[in-house]
């Protein structure tokens, strides 16, 4: 789960029943189609090059959010840096296509199948003779059996994060010969190929201290093409060298070097030559396109291949110019990432806990705009998501939106009028303190993390480092954050619906890199009335009479986080307080810091709206049972959530999933997935809007890295193209 500038955790992929009428609408659109999830909207954008291609040697920078604190994956406080540093050094049984769907890791396996199904599954496992240990032993049965009595959940001793599909294997045995396994499951597990990828040593999970413990500082013993070498906390890197003992395709690099460099400084390290590849942000990235032409468009890329849309070449600023010459040798690589951004409704108090407000909110939405305002100034396609459970390209996809209906006003004025929210009926006036009609928790104190919000004519600043040249371009290119106090709410919070404020149409690019436009750029061709100053009057017929019940507004406070990375959130915030404002609906939002957005304010409750982003799975029968499953009643009282930030679920929606994690005809599984998304659209208690997208600065002559949308990077292939290519030579190659 992450909101934009904040690193989804991999770990952790990581109450109203519905109405006849919801479940008569038709489950699969375009189910007569032979395989309705279509390909990815984008596909990998990372220089693909043949091996004899590729020089050997050279050290690779590689910039991560952090140092991690743990190694092992399956603990709770492992982040995408373990994630990465574990595809580099340990097995996977696994991995993920260029379309996000599982495959046979041919290092590691020869097969894997289902080979019983009566009277218990089992899977049987053929391992690669050559694979073994970096300390020489053969991988095999005892490791196998030592990941699943720690991960079983029998053994409390063992702190781990999830226990998902391990508790459902009874037993595991060696088969006819050392390199065989036969896993036994007690249950049927549909998602069986999820397990052991990766795969630890048995000396990292035979014992609870050396799982609890002894595998978050170092790895001992592991088998991939790179080994862990060193971790300095101090200096903030990790230290990967070539595997000695890999059997496969020797790796093309000596060392990769993962260092610690946050977001808002890598344009700066990259300009300055510490980094060779790193995600960016778009205002960045916009930035760094500048000192390289667009690529021909290849295979790999798919539909991201267009170009960042940015300013004309041919008639630069000064900042803008002296950004070409500082990135030279760079260029942006850019897909989208398996994740999603949602809007969240709280069904759990206030308002939203009734399913007829939800939809109300649903309707009111034009998602296709949404996906249009953040994704087209990069030149990815936009399209809105279609599913809860998977994105276009993986197995189980299908748009399923139909379940809930597309962007009508007149219908989400009927649902929310049938929920007794009438159009300027009265308001008493609050007194000072009182709550309005919106989430029933109070607003946080001073201190606890809140911060004064921005009017809507405010500019989001993108702060790439304290270079007077960075300044200057940041200020050239609009993202300039004056942090503003605002007056047009409680507590700094600004209330869209008020005084005419946001008022008015959308553009398709108000707003680019998360920049919010002012009156300057309205006055030379933007929206009227969109983020004009106030007291500027609203267009004819623009004016919607807020909705009321029992003397209080409809107000829904809508949370956002306020850091320099998440300026995209707040813009897709705005707009949806426009979009709401037609039908009647105030929002009121509030930034708070990044800190608390989730721990204060996602999984307490603390909110009506939010945005933020989910990972998808190829396994979604296991991964996201957790985010949609209906909450229950804990055994001191309150209520158990799992990952369910919404708090809206079905007991129908939980039955699919068992369903579909218990088959092992796979079409079954899948039309089982689909057929709980339908639902879980119809309870409306999140709205998928777009994939995010996923920007990656490269030097522009390193192979097979980049933008890796679905796929499992390859770190063996990884490397700089051989002297000669017509690339720039890498100042950090060896």
């Amino acid at each position: 789960m992450s909101h934009e500038g904040i690193a989804t955790r991999s770990v952790m992929r990581s109450v109203a029943f519905l109405g006849a009428s919801a479940l008569a609408v038709s489950v699969l659109a375009g189910c007569s189609d032979p395989d309705p999830a279509g390909r990815p909207l984008a596909g990998q954008d990372i220089a693909p090059a043949a091996r004899a291609e590729i020089a050997d040697g050279g050290t690779l920078h590689w910039a991560v959010d952090a140092v991690p604190e743990t190694l092992n994956t399956f603990q709770s406080d492992a982040d995408t840096t373990t994630t990465r540093i574990a595809q580099a050094t340990l097995p996977s049984m696994f991995r993920f296509d260029a379309a996000g769907r599982p495959e046979r890791n041919p290092a590691y396996l020869e097969s894997a199948k289902v080979v019983e199904t009566e009277p218990k599954q089992v899977v049987l496992y053929k391992l690669n003779q050559q694979a073994v240990w970096s300390d020489g032993r053969e991988i095999g049965a005892a490791d196998f059996a030592a990941q699943w009595r720690a991960l079983s959940g029998k053994d409390s001793a063992y702190w781990t994060a999830r226990n998902a599909g391990y508790d459902r294997i009874e037993k595991i045995q060696r088969g006819d010969n050392d390199l065989e396994v036969r896993v036994t499951f007690g249950q049927p597990y549909a998602d069986w190929r999820s397990l052991f990828s990766p795969l630890y040593p048995k000396e990292v999970m035979g014992t609870p201290d050396s799982f609890n413990d002894g595998a978050r500082r170092k790895l001992k013993v592991s088998a991939g093409p790179f080994v862990l070498k060193s971790i300095d906390r101090k200096a903030g890197e990790v230290l990967l060298t070539r595997n000695p003992r890999w059997w496969g395709e020797r790796a093309k690099l000596n060392e990769i070097v993962l260092r610690a460099v946050p977001r808002d400084e890598r344009a700066a390290a990259l300009a300055a030559g510490d980094l060779d590849l790193a995600e960016v942000d778009p205002a960045a990235a916009k930035r760094i396109a500048l000192a390289a032409p667009p690529r021909p468009q290849s295979p790999s890329a798919g539909g991201s291949a267009t170009p960042l849309m940015g300013p004309e070449r041919r008639s630069l600023t000064p900042a803008q110019k002296r950004d070409k010459a500082r990135f030279r040798g760079f260029e942006v690589r850019k897909s989208l990432e398996p994740a999603y951004t949602q809007l969240a409704l709280n069904g759990g108090e206030g308002p939203l806990a009734d399913e007829r407000v939800r939809r109300g909110v649903a309707r009111a939405l034009d998602r296709e705009k949404l996906a249009k305002l953040v994704l087209s100034p990069l030149g990815l396609p936009a399209e809105p998501v279609g599913s809860h459970l998977a994105l276009s390209g993986q197995a189980a996809y299908a748009d399923n939106s139909g379940a809930i209906g597309g962007q009508d006003t007149a219908e989400a004025q009927a649902l929310l009028a049938d929920a007794g929210w009438v159009p300027g009926g009265p308001v008493e006036k609050r007194k000072k303190g009182e709550k309005a009609a919106g989430s029933e928790a109070d607003k946080p104190k001073k201190g606890s993390g809140s911060e004064k919000s921005e009017k809507h004519s405010e500019k989001d600043s993108d702060k790439e480092s304290g270079k007077k040249g960075d300044k200057d371009s940041e200020k050239e290119s609009g993202k300039k954050d004056s942090a503003k106090d605002s007056d047009g709410g409680d507590d700094g919070a600004y209330i869209v619906g008020e005084d005419n404020k946001a008022d008015g149409d959308e553009g398709e690019h108000l707003a680019q890199d998360g920049k919010q436009y002012g009156s300057k750029q309205l006055q030379q061709g933007g929206v009227p009335g969109a983020y004009a100053p106030q007291g500027t009057a609203a267009p004819a017929g623009a004016a919607v009479r807020p909705l009321a019940k029992d003397g209080k507004a409809l107000t829904l406070r809508f949370v956002v986080p306020q850091g320099e990375g998440s300026q995209s959130l707040r813009t897709v915030a705005d707009r949806i307080g426009i979009m709401l404002k037609r039908v009647g609906i105030r929002t009121e939002i509030s930034k708070v810091s990044d800190e608390s957005y989730f721990k204060d304010h996602i999984a307490s409750g603390q909110y009506d709206l939010a945005l933020y982003s989910w990972p998808t799975s190829a396994y979604p029968a296991t991964d996201a049972r957790p985010i949609y499953a209906k909450p229950v009643p804990a055994a001191d009282g309150s209520l158990n959530v799992e990952q369910n930030y919404t708090r809206v679920g079905t007991d129908q929606v939980d039955q699919l999933f068992d369903q579909a994690i218990a088959t092992l005809d796979e079409s079954e599984s899948r039309s089982l997935i689909r057929k709980a998304d339908s639902r879980i659209w119809a309870a409306a208690g999140s709205i998928p809007l777009y994939q995010r997208p996923q920007l990656t600065a490269a030097r522009t002559n390193i192979a097979n890295a980049g933008a890796f949308g679905f796929g499992t990077p390859l770190f063996e292939d990884m490397g700089f193209l051989k002297k000669g290519s017509g690339a720039p030579a890498p100042s950090s190659q060896g």
